[in-house]
């Protein structure tokens, strides 16, 4: 068993559940000041009141385990992010503080504060999480020291700006899913029909996102060719190996993210919000996993390929790796069953009373 490739899928699927779990999170707040009176801004807040602070337990344990698994691109990644990362850190004290300290006061320019403070937190983590990722498919300015020798603005550029607003697109259509399954009545209408403004918007940013990353980056078609335009891909001698299951693979993601697509807006206007919101997350799961496909072996690319950061020259040692998914396979699955019983538990429409935000 190669477990440089296990912890890559590892590392994979706890972002993906990051993703999905946190984005309808962010999109709640990229959402939350549409809605124009108290009670409603009530609602959205309470419809993630019991999950929010769980959701972001993923990206704990995501960072937890690249740090293990890859300490070099743990290391790598938070010297060439770091102002990023700090600007979503405060963003993400700044929604936590919100969700907490609205309600504490009936006083209207209180809540207004803390309203337009959860909305701009979940703006900022949802366009700084999408232009990491912008940055990481164009490559930055990696050394052979494996240090970062860019700027911070250089991380900002046309391309990785507009990653950031794809990605907040995104995850506001993800959230405004959730919000037709956890409201009813004008604000379920009001939701609605926000949500399918930000399908169309998701739509074209895609399509031309897409073309693109393609005509900048055509490596990124490396992993999908079966080996065919492998000279495109300078790592790709590391996993030629897999060329054939990683293409085939590759493929029926791409099949899974096209139906997934087209399948959002016919179930939101049959009122199949369940289905919408499982189409919603297969959209989400399948482009990181596009991304992660494209990028492969690598995980951080560097302007220089030789200088990329890749599953084996970033990794730990395999006795540590073996030992790790030994502890992982163990622990997973407790994680994935208290997020279960959170959501089974708080199922249905929201209602609040007292006792709510």
């Amino acid at each position: 068993m190669d477990y440089h490739v296990v912890w890559y899928l590892l590392v994979g699927i706890l972002l993906i559940g990051y993703a999905i779990l946190d984005g309808f999170d962010l999109g709640v707040g990229a959402l939350h000041l549409l809605s124009k009176t108290d009670h409603d801004r009530r609602i959205m807040l309470n419809s993630i009141g019991p999950v929010w602070d769980g959701n972001e337990v993923w990206l704990i344990t995501a960072g937890g385990a690249l740090f293990a698994a890859f300490p070099e691109v743990y290391a790598t990644a938070f010297s060439s992010f770091y102002l990023a990362l700090m600007f979503v850190l405060v963003a993400l004290i700044f929604r936590a503080v919100s969700i907490e300290f609205r309600s504490k006061e009936e006083n209207t320019t209180w809540r207004k504060t803390w309203d337009f403070n959860f909305f701009i937190g979940s703006v900022i983590a949802a366009v700084v999480f999408g232009v990491a990722i912008g940055n990481i498919i164009m490559g930055i300015e990696i050394g052979p020291d494996k240090e970062y020798h860019g700027t911070f603005l250089a991380l900002f550029t046309p391309y990785t700006l507009m990653t950031g607003v794809f990605n907040l697109v995104m995850f506001t259509m993800h959230g405004g899913v959730y919000l037709l399954i956890k409201t009813e009545g004008k604000l379920q209408a009001d939701m609605k029909r926000y949500t399918m403004n930000a399908y169309f918007v998701f739509v074209t940013l895609f399509v031309v996102l897409t073309g693109m990353t393609l005509y900048l980056k055509p490596e990124m078609l490396a992993n999908f060719s079966f080996g065919k335009v492998a000279a495109t891909n300078p790592q790709h001698h590391l996993i030629k190996d897999y060329q054939t299951i990683v293409s085939v693979f590759a493929w029926l993601v791409i099949g899974l993210n096209v139906l997934s697509i087209m399948n959002i807006p016919r179930t939101i206007v049959k009122g199949k919000y369940h289905q919408a919101f499982i189409s919603s997350s297969c959209t989400i799961a399948a482009l990181i996993m596009l991304f992660a496909l494209g990028v492969f072996p690598n995980l951080v690319v560097a302007n220089d390929p030789a200088n990329s950061l890749n599953i084996y020259n970033s990794a730990s040692s395999e006795y540590t790796l073996e030992t790790m998914f030994k502890v992982a396979i163990f622990g997973m699955p407790f994680v994935g069953i208290y997020t279960s019983l959170i959501y089974w538990t708080y199922k249905g429409k929201t209602k609040i009373d007292d006792q709510s935000y």
